[in-house]
């Protein structure tokens, strides 16, 4: 009777052994992800056309930069300002297709992550699965009674392979885990990717609304010109002549109110008690004068549209029309001048050598010697063609700024957070 009870303990060990390895042979056979990985694949071939697609607009892009480069090169002239007008817009119509097709790219790898994602949700799933049904099963059968089979074994040999089983077991268990780990790791690591991609398409679609509002200043431009000059050659000439003259005489004014400013300051400080705390503090650490957004001009810029009549000494900020203008930071307006439709600006002059000057302004709040601080409104912005303040020859809705070092213009950009 004890060699059947024997006999059928051996038997039932051996089948819990049996049972432990089929779940995990037929639980770690690979689930069929066939519905997901042929929409994952038909994506990517989408993904590729985009990027082929994508390559193929850059080139013409660069082939109209160059156009443009080439004519800015040449003698200012009305047929050669509407070419450069031309070719900017065909590059910027072709940057806007660009960047639709890099939109759709990343709405389409956003979908294939999604599908990566649930599948590995489903293969941590079934990973969890497995565990728990070995696991259990293992704790049913209890230590206690695989040790018995063991040790009821008839030979050495049979007890050395009862023991190999016992040590699979174990074995597969901790595969299980590390696989288990494997997969979340992978997983958080998509999930990271997801958002990346999700910040990336915002950022791509603010960029697409950029560039079509780009393209209406430029459609502006042209527009604006056409008006003034009726194609004319001559009345073109005489407009280039006009904005420059504007310019040089405002050049020549802002420079001498600097000088002047800066000896009736330094004549103030002379004056004043050594021991006198009422002197305002100021700092040549700047702010934002408007808030902070895309450059259209940056401080000499090549791609100036007006660079053959005259260099461009500042950044043009992007403001909407109207946009509050605020000092950059302490200090005495030495110059605010109601240019009527003329070229309307602003200069304060401020410690350390620095003065700022604020162009294109449609509106102006503050009175020439009047102290500011940082943040306070001086004026708003302009550079509508057409409108107070913006000047013969402008580029658009924009403030003109300038940081000026010791009378010479220096890159406001390096001054700016």
């Amino acid at each position: 009777m004890k060699q059947h009870h024997r006999v059928y303990n051996i038997i039932k060990g051996s089948l819990t052994l049996i049972v432990i390895f089929s779940l995990l042979i037929i639980n770690r056979a690979p689930m069929a992800h066939g519905d997901y990985e042929a929409e994952i694949n038909t994506l990517n071939a989408q993904i590729d056309g985009k990027k082929d697609a994508l390559s193929k607009l850059r080139d013409q892009q660069r082939y109209y930069q160059q156009l443009i480069a080439e004519k800015q090169k040449e003698k200012a002239s009305l047929k050669n300002q509407l070419s450069i007008l031309d070719n900017k817009m065909a590059e910027i119509e072709l940057d806007i297709e660009g960047t639709k097709l890099e939109i759709e790219q990343t709405e389409l790898e956003l979908r294939s992550l999604e599908l990566e994602i649930a599948k590995k949700d489903q293969q941590i799933n079934q990973a969890q699965d497995r565990l728990s049904k070995l696991i259990k099963t293992i704790d049913q059968q209890g230590s206690k009674n695989t040790l018995e089979i063991i040790l009821m074994n008839d030979s050495f040999s049979d007890f050395l392979n009862d023991l190999e089983y016992l040590n699979n077991i174990s074995s597969a268990v901790r595969d299980e885990l590390e696989d288990l780990k494997d997969l979340k790791a992978s997983l958080e690591e998509q999930q990271q990717t997801l958002n990346h991609k999700r910040e990336q398409l915002a950022e791509l679609q603010q960029v697409l609304a950029d560039k079509k509002y780009a393209l209406d200043q430029e459609k502006e431009n042209k527009n604006f010109i056409l008006e003034q000059t009726q194609l004319s050659e001559s009345e073109y000439q005489a407009l280039l002549a006009d904005a420059q003259k504007e310019q040089e005489q405002a050049n020549a004014e802002i420079s001498q109110l600097e000088r002047t400013v800066r000896q009736k300051l330094a004549q103030l400080e002379a004056s004043r008690p050594k021991n006198n705390q009422n002197k305002p503090n100021s700092t040549s650490v700047f702010i934002w004068p408007v808030p902070k957004n895309r450059i259209n001009a940056y401080f000499h810029d090549p791609d100036y549209p007006f660079r053959n009549v005259f260099e461009h000494p500042a950044v043009d900020i992007r403001a909407a029309q109207g946009t509050p203008i605020v000092a950059a930071a302490d200090g005495y307006v030495a110059a605010a001048k109601d240019a009527g439709m003329g070229y309307s600006y602003i200069m304060i002059v401020h410690d350390n050598g620095l003065a700022t000057v604020y162009g294109h302004v449609s509106k102006i709040v503050v009175k020439e010697e009047d102290y500011v601080t940082a943040g306070q409104l001086i004026g708003y912005s302009g550079g509508t063609p057409g409108t107070p303040g913006a000047g013969k020859m402008t580029t658009g809705p924009h403030l003109h700024f300038e940081v000026r070092l010791n009378g010479i213009p220096v890159d406001p950009l390096a001054y700016l957070p």
